[in-house]
């Protein structure tokens, strides 16, 4: 463990500390959010680098090592008056909420999250509170799961009950594709820190998926957007796109089942990404995430509504009641941009003319560079499979979607398959 030499000991403001605030594609809105209303000082794996200009502190630790976590937090609290302590990491929920408590500061107890990240004590206390979710199995070896998929009834999904961001999710149709199912979802289960190596049966739900971003403040969940999804390269689920509208009728329909959600969890505090899926017999429960949605979620749901949810979390973290007033009444989109076929990336870039002449076109990204190699699901996880994406806003969501076509229509990725054959997205 090294830490920084604090350039601030009598903060004027609160200090919120932020466990492993990531890569500053993905979540740097966050943290520049909650920099800009608190001091802020962070917990990192390894030593700051965009994070250097927003923190008045640090300390490097590895974040999924309890005991170095908690003494990097002692470390920055010997130094720092930290009044707060959060995470936008799915994975370290839980090791956040053990530090929150260690430091005697605002938080839901490391039970709770863990209900919450564990995916079979999610369905359990969601079928306790009867609110609709999916059926679902805990199996532990291939002849549970096709038990499991027989009393269910296929279409099933097979996943890891642990994990996070659909890693070793795949729908199964029918009773032979069972097996590279079962497997598929094991494999995922083991990767990185998954917190359980159990594996799911679930019945497959049909219908549009969403998700409702909610704010919690001691225990009343207010729900603030709808967020409606683009999946691709199924029979796995990957999320391509994302729209926020802040008009959306849906959220009155939905936000109510995700209130619920929420409350069967026990969760008091914090900020909600609760994924559900429209389905013939109503909205139903896929999970819920105790932090702010990524893909830009956040961002999105700033873009529509002026709403900002990093900031309402650190607030929330604070033990205060978070504004929530919407200050804008539009809409904001994601394109997360994937090829057509697997390969070397040999070209990519948007019309520059476009781009500097186009007021709604509000980020455009790249996350891989030519010569990289691009591999899509499901061999590739979203860090290869990406090559950029761009967000794009607009009076409502069909105008949303026709920008981020017209974007597209800029935009060319080349990719070159192993074949030597051009391929163009």
């Amino acid at each position: 463990m090294t830490s920084s030499t604090p350039r601030r000991t009598a903060p004027s403001r609160p200090v919120v500390l932020v466990v492993a605030p990531n890569d500053e594609l993905y979540r740097g809105y966050c943290l520049t959010s909650v920099a800009a209303a608190y001091d802020t000082v962070v917990i990192t794996p390894a030593a700051l680098t965009w994070e250097k200009d927003l923190v008045v502190d640090h300390e490097v630790a590895d974040p999924y090592d309890i005991e170095a976590l908690l003494a990097a937090g002692e470390a920055l609290a010997a130094r720092q008056p930290i009044s707060a302590v959060l995470t936008w990491n799915e994975m370290l929920l839980v090791n956040t909420a053990v530090l929150a408590q260690h430091l005697q500061v605002a938080t839901d107890s490391p039970d709770i999250l863990h209900g919450c990240r564990d995916k079979a004590t999610s369905r359990e206390l969601l079928d306790l509170h009867r609110v609709p979710s999916a059926k679902s199995m805990k199996v532990a070896n291939l002849l549970e799961a096709a038990l499991a998929a027989e009393f269910i009834g296929y279409p099933v999904v097979v996943k890891p009950a642990g994990q996070a961001g659909s890693v070793g999710v795949i729908k199964v149709d029918r009773a032979e594709e069972l097996p590279a199912g079962f497997e598929f979802a094991t494999e995922g289960a083991s990767l990185w820190s998954g917190e359980s190596k159990a594996v799911l049966v679930e019945e497959y739900l049909d219908g549009e998926e969403i998700s409702v971003e909610c704010v919690t403040h001691r225990g009343v969940t207010t729900p603030v957007a709808v967020t409606r999804k683009q999946l691709a390269f199924a029979p796995y689920f990957e999320e391509v796109g994302h729209t926020v509208d802040a008009a959306d009728p849906l959220l009155r329909r939905v936000g109510p089942i995700a209130q619920a959600a929420v409350a069967a969890l026990g969760l008091t505090t914090g900020i909600q990404h609760v994924e559900m899926r429209l389905t013939a017999t109503g909205p139903r429960i896929i999970e819920v995430n105790g932090r702010i949605g990524g893909d830009l979620i956040g961002k999105l749901v700033l873009l529509a509504t002026g709403i900002d949810l990093p900031r309402a979390a650190a607030t929330l973290a604070l033990g205060r009641q978070p504004d929530l007033t919407p200050t804008r009444r539009q809409a904001a989109g994601i394109a997360l941009l994937y090829p057509e076929i697997s390969g070397t990336l040999v070209e990519r870039g948007i019309d520059p003319e476009f781009f500097d002449d186009t007021d709604w076109l509000e980020q455009a990204s790249w996350i891989l560079s030519p010569g990289d190699q691009v591999t899509l699901p499901p061999e590739g996880d979203v860090d290869v499979a990406r090559v950029g994406l761009y967000v794009v806003t607009g009076y409502d969501a069909p105008q949303v979607e026709d920008r981020i076509a017209e974007t597209a229509r800029h935009t060319t990725v080349t990719v070159q398959p192993a074949a030597r054959t051009e391929g163009t997205a």
